[in-house]
């Protein structure tokens, strides 16, 4: 069997995880208690069940970020002692199951978002409230039962050292039988990320369209659409592409069979991974530009202060 670097669970630079590990900790101590305000909110004070399909879209954001902060804690041990994944292998796949299904679910629902704003600024006349709110639901549904299924290939194969400590016979007839799902694997990996950034390009461009073309009315909704999607695009651009053409290089120098390249496109590439984790930081933005009600409640609940400060400017 041919062995690759990146079948290797052991870090080639022990300082560099080190560091890893510190930026997942400061990652995970600032995201916890923000997500966990931000899903407060949408259950106790904005009841998202009731509200506008935006909202419902933005919780299921949030719920993808739940999963991703219950990992980060366990790649950062394993980090920190110098170890890519952790050796046991349910631990190993597990942790990348949730990863690739967080990943998965936060593309999904960051296009979902910039879609429907899309749709309620570019062509508002065929939306119904009723009839979106319903299909709101049944979006998110469809979303994560959809994502299981792709993501199950990261548990079935040799994958990112998983597996590592099995027999060459054992780990030859993995490799043997599961050439197709490691394809697979690859594609799903590759294509949410194609595809979304051509769908929120398009929204971008189109929305800005709109607000060029209009010269009378409110333009307001026009322009706050425009950085709504803006913003989404550049969060998208800053934490997934860059892990995604990390990856594709590790892969090329992988066909090639240069295994110094190799170790280096691995660590790189583990890096960009902790790079994409920001997203759950990020995403809180997105929640507020998307909706000012809950940028009014968030403010109102957590820091009265600002709104003291924003009356007053007012008087």
């Amino acid at each position: 069997m041919e062995y690759h670097a990146s079948d290797n669970c052991t870090a080639g630079s022990k300082d560099l995880y080190k560091f890893y590990f510190s930026v997942m900790i400061i990652e995970f101590i600032l995201a916890l208690p923000l997500n966990l305000t931000v899903i407060y909110l949408f259950i106790f004070k904005l009841q998202f069940w009731k509200s506008k399909s935006n909202n419902i879209f933005l919780f299921n954001l949030v719920l993808a970020d739940i999963l991703l902060l219950i990992c980060l804690p366990v790649r950062a041990y394993y980090f920190q002692r110098g170890e890519r994944r952790s050796n046991n292998n349910t631990v190993c796949k597990s942790v990348l199951f949730m990863l690739f299904l967080n990943r998965g679910a936060s593309i999904a629902f960051l296009t979902i978002i910039s879609i429907n704003r899309y749709l309620s600024v570019v062509h508002p006349g065929i939306k119904n409230p009723l009839k979106i709110r319903k299909r709101s639901v049944l979006i998110s549904v469809l979303v994560w039962v959809l994502l299981m299924p792709l993501t199950i290939p990261s548990l079935l194969t040799t994958f990112e050292c998983c597996n590592n400590n099995e027999t060459g016979e054992e780990t030859s007839s993995v490799f043997a039988d599961n050439a197709t799902a490691e394809t697979f694997r690859e594609l799903v990996f590759f294509t949410p990320v194609l595809i979304s950034s051509i769908v929120l390009v398009y929204c971008t461009i189109r929305i800005t369209k709109r607000l060029q073309e209009k010269t009378v009315g409110d333009r307001t909704k026009l322009r706050r659409a425009v950085f709504l999607v803006t913003l989404v695009v550049s969060v998208f651009a800053f934490c997934f592409w860059p892990s995604a053409i990390s990856r594709l290089v590790l892969l090329i120098v992988r066909k090639e069979n240069q295994p110094s390249a190799e170790e280096i496109a691995v660590q790189v590439y583990d890096g960009l991974m902790c790079l994409s984790y920001l997203d759950c930081l990020l995403d809180p933005i997105v929640y507020c530009l998307s909706s000012t009600k809950f940028k009014r409640v968030y403010i109102s609940t957590y820091l009265p202060f600002l709104m003291r400060g924003h009356h007053a400017e007012h008087h």
